[in-house]
């Protein structure tokens, strides 16, 4: 397992959405009301943004996204980190870039103006710790090309994207041209498929990313896996996947997480957790402490653990961002 660092002044470069999540908690009888599916990711425009953060309850505003939450615990894991994304010139735009920029990220992008807004994600968290997302993507889906700056993709050991900015053209041409700077700078890129749903709208280009070569490190869960692969078989899918990329990740849950490099198969169990609060955010952060432990150059299985242990800090909480030292955290377990 090699990674080229020489000249690189960043670990890890990561081209995401800039979201604020406002967090709530909800019961399935509200989810059902309005006719939400549990667990699952769903876009919103505008109007249905504001329908459902009336309705929903007392909420708390945390600066979100999924790239830039593995950022955020990234840099709290002593990683030089920067991120490109797109907020509004709006009060929003001003917590996200705060936020992202108080936690050691640099984040340089230019606001757009008024409108549209900022992106924010209205999440519903059910007493058994599952979050509903409602996503009004916003500025976010106005990420431009243009935006992609040459050096600083060239700058960064590792190219990290995520499956959910897919959805809009811009963004999309953002991270295709940002894949082909890293190739050609003999950078690796990394790519999360986000959500299940993310894996339904997108499968034969997402797969098209894989089979190309475009991808080396690939981030899922059991589910999106199985979803991308079109088959119920895990290990089938597993190994048809594992044989297009370098590295392949695989969060299970309470089962834990696999990754598969080199033709062998790398699993851990999951951590401890006395009480889980919110799954907001599990995989962001357990992409965040592999790709540490990967920048490290760490074994497989130190990699996938500090990836449970940042997982297991940020469930344990509300919010997608770490609140305890994970290199503590890291340093208490391992070493």
């Amino acid at each position: 397992m090699t990674i080229e660092t020489a000249e690189a002044r960043y670990d890890i470069v990561a081209i995401g959405n800039a979201i604020v999540d406002v967090i709530a908690q909800a019961d399935d009888a509200f989810l059902e009301e309005e006719q939400l599916a549990k667990g699952s990711m769903t876009l919103i425009d505008a109007a249905r943004a504001e329908d459902l953060y009336r309705d929903m309850g007392t909420a708390r505003e945390i600066s979100g996204g999924s790239g830039a939450n593995t950022l955020a615990g990234a840099s709290t894991l002593g990683r030089q980190c920067a991120l490109v994304a797109q907020v509004a010139d709006d009060q929003l735009g001003e917590v996200f870039a705060h936020d992202i920029r108080a936690t050691g990220i640099d984040f340089d992008v230019a606001p757009l103006g008024k409108e549209p807004p900022t992106a924010r994600c209205l999440i519903l968290v059910t007493p058994d710790a599952q979050r509903t997302m409602n996503t009004f993507l916003g500025a976010s889906q106005f990420l431009p090309a243009s935006s992609v700056d040459a050096d600083l993709i060239a700058s960064g050991a590792i190219l990290y994207l995520e499956g959910y900015l897919w959805d809009a053209e811009q963004p999309k041409a953002a991270m295709a041209l940002g894949i082909d700077l890293a190739k050609q700078n003999g950078r690796k890129v990394a790519f999360t498929l986000s959500d299940g749903f993310c894996v339904d709208r997108h499968r034969d280009e997402f797969a098209g990313l894989i089979s190309d070569g475009k991808i080396d490190i690939l981030f899922s869960n059991e589910a999106e896996i199985m979803s991308l692969c079109e088959t119920d078989d895990f290990d089938a899918a597993v190994a048809q996947t594992a044989a297009q990329v370098e590295i392949l990740v695989v969060t299970r849950s309470e089962k834990g997480a696999i990754a598969a490099h080199g033709g062998k198969i790398y699993s851990v169990a999951a951590e401890p957790v006395e009480k889980i609060i919110d799954t907001t955010g599990a995989g962001d952060l357990f992409a965040a402490g592999f790709l540490s432990g990967y920048c490290e150059k760490r074994s497989m299985e130190d990699c996938l653990t500090i990836g449970a242990i940042a997982a297991a800090e940020v469930i344990s909480h509300y919010g997608a961002r770490p609140e305890a030292n994970l290199r503590e955290l890291v340093k208490a377990r391992l070493g």
